[in-house]
């Protein structure tokens, strides 16, 4: 009954709303005139208040000079380029053509495509509308007078921010480099690992008005098949006005609209992106954006951090399972503290109970309160300092909780367990290495509060296997959420809570789907010499 008032409420019942593909230019076929100022004011009218918008206008040398002019929007192109490898070329060197070749107005584009002009990527196209929509992808388009073609050249530019380690995402041990808004130097990131040519790269369009790129990546033969076209078809039915982000594919093509768990995995490491690819999944990278989308993606997978495979085996092991046990210590231990004080008694042992009750007397709130407000706080300052500059955000929010609870301890507010409890707590809940999962962590953690400050130990039993049943209930992409766990697949349990040595792992996670589950040879791996070799 909640879950379909709440659908209600987000407007999933909503009966005869259809967004219509809406954009500022018609869609309909607008050839190119012959007339060179026909096409100029044309394209003048469409870019009317557009400073940004460059029209130049000269004379392509040749026995009969030609009218043209080239139209590109400035931020977004490399200006010195224009000019050296197309607007020079055009006015003073057609003269250099091989005999026998006569520049004329009939023949105008495909002698200079072939002859003259020094630029790589180039193409004709006859239609002005998406000619428009070249130059606003950041092509320049060369315009000729006599001619119903126009020529698109890729003179791209702008400010692109510089390739570095991703904030979010550091490691010790392992490479530097991060994606970055750009998705032509994102894709460059994943060739530069994965040079082979089963590697594949789709591009849709996003956004009636963004026309956001949508780029599909997989390697054929290992990804399976029926998840890449789930993928494809996802994004291709997506209809709405903008596209500004990963998070707007994310939420448009999840398999479920109502839940707090991430179903698709984001990441900004190129590393770790050819990594799940050579695995069998799908990564989605969104123009303007550094996060790439991963599908399918499992619970465990969220907890795997990229410095766990540049580890030895041993030592990643343990940070794994460090890791583990503080996902439970953020999730329950709050919960826990307010049941056991508030309910159950008899189960704490009387030395801690005494020096607890010594510390509480006297106090106005029941521990209930006392940790809810010491988890309210401490969520405060979080988002404080996350939306401080940077230079004092980090010191604001140390600063702000040990004043705070050092205060409030010695005002009589709250008791020094409270507090030495929300501090663990969170300390547990930044060993969460996706930002996501955190964040579902910590929602949850305030539902089993409230559940424990009710119902005790019932309470928090009630709302742990809610939410074990919901994890069994989701899927990514058709993948069960809690494998290779539930349903259990031993061969796959080699990475998970565990990470074994590379060459024992010599197969792809079996719940993926891969075509090619082989990966490696099974006989490798360390090695003694021979007996009788060299020293």
């Amino acid at each position: 009954m909640f879950k379909k008032l709440f659908k209600g409420m987000l407007g999933f019942s909503s009966k005869g709303l259809h967004c219509q593909k809406t954009s500022d230019q018609s869609q309909e076929i607008r050839p190119l005139s012959s007339n060179i100022q026909t096409n100029l004011q044309a394209l003048r009218q469409v870019f009317d208040l557009c400073i940004d918008v460059v029209f130049r206008e000269f004379m392509v040398d040749a026995e009969q000079p030609i009218k043209a002019f080239v139209v590109f929007i400035g931020p977004l192109t490399d200006l010195e380029m224009i000019s050296e490898q197309l607007i020079r070329p055009l006015t003073q060197q057609t003269s250099g053509l091989p005999p026998g070749v006569k520049l004329s107005i009939t023949n105008a584009i495909q002698v200079l495509q072939d002859y003259v002009l020094n630029v790589a990527e180039t193409n004709t196209i006859g239609d002005q509308t998406e000619l428009v929509n070249k130059v606003l992808e950041g092509n320049t388009a060369l315009v000729l007078d006599g001619s119903t073609s126009a020529i698109i050249t890729g003179l791209r530019g702008g400010a692109v921010r510089n390739v570095d380690e991703p904030d979010t995402e550091p490691v010790v041990r392992g490479p530097k480099d991060g994606f970055v808004e750009s998705v032509d130097t994102n894709i460059s990131l994943l060739r530069r690992r994965l040079k082979t040519s089963r590697l594949k790269v789709e591009a849709f369009k996003v956004g009636a008005l963004t026309k956001t790129n949508v780029v599909v990546c997989y390697v054929k033969g290992i990804a399976n098949d029926k998840v890449v076209n789930e993928v494809k078809q996802r994004i291709s039915r997506v209809n709405m006005d903008s596209v500004l982000g990963s998070n707007y594919i994310e939420e448009m093509i999840s398999d479920e609209a109502i839940t707090l768990f991430p179903l698709i995995q984001y990441t900004e490491r190129p590393d770790k992106t050819a990594a799940s690819l050579v695995e069998g999944r799908v990564a989605v990278m969104t123009d303007n954006s550094p996060m790439v989308l991963l599908a399918p993606a499992t619970f465990v997978t969220l907890l795997q951090a990229t410095e766990d495979y540049y580890n030895n085996a041993f030592f990643a092991t343990m940070i794994r399972l460090l890791r583990f046990i503080a996902l439970n210590i953020a999730l329950v231990l709050p919960a826990v503290i307010v049941a056991l004080f508030s309910f159950h008694q008899t189960m704490v042992p009387t030395s801690l109970l005494t020096t607890a009750a010594a510390a509480r007397e006297g106090l106005p709130f029941p521990i209930f309160v006392e940790v809810m407000l010491m988890e309210l706080t401490f969520e405060l300052l979080r988002e404080a300092g996350v939306r401080m500059p940077k230079a004092i955000g980090q010191t604001v929010s140390t600063v702000g909780g040990l004043v705070i609870g050092q205060a409030a301890v010695t005002a009589g507010i709250v008791s020094p367990i409270s507090v030495i409890v929300v501090a663990l707590t969170a300390i547990a809940n930044f060993a969460i290495p996706n930002y996501a999962a955190g964040t579902a962590i910590r929602i949850l953690r305030f539902a089993l509060i409230i559940l424990a400050g009710f119902l005790g130990a019932l309470g928090i039993m009630m709302g742990l296997m809610a939410t074990l049943v919901h994890l069994c209930s989701l899927r990514s992409f058709g993948v069960p959420y809690l494998s290779p766990i539930a349903p259990l697949s031993t061969k796959d349990l080699k990475d998970t809570m565990i990470r074994a040595p590379w060459w024992s792992m010599q197969t792809r996670p079996r719940l993926f789907g891969a075509k090619e589950p082989v990966r490696q040879d099974p006989d490798q791996g360390p090695s003694k010499p021979d007996s009788g070799g060299g020293g």
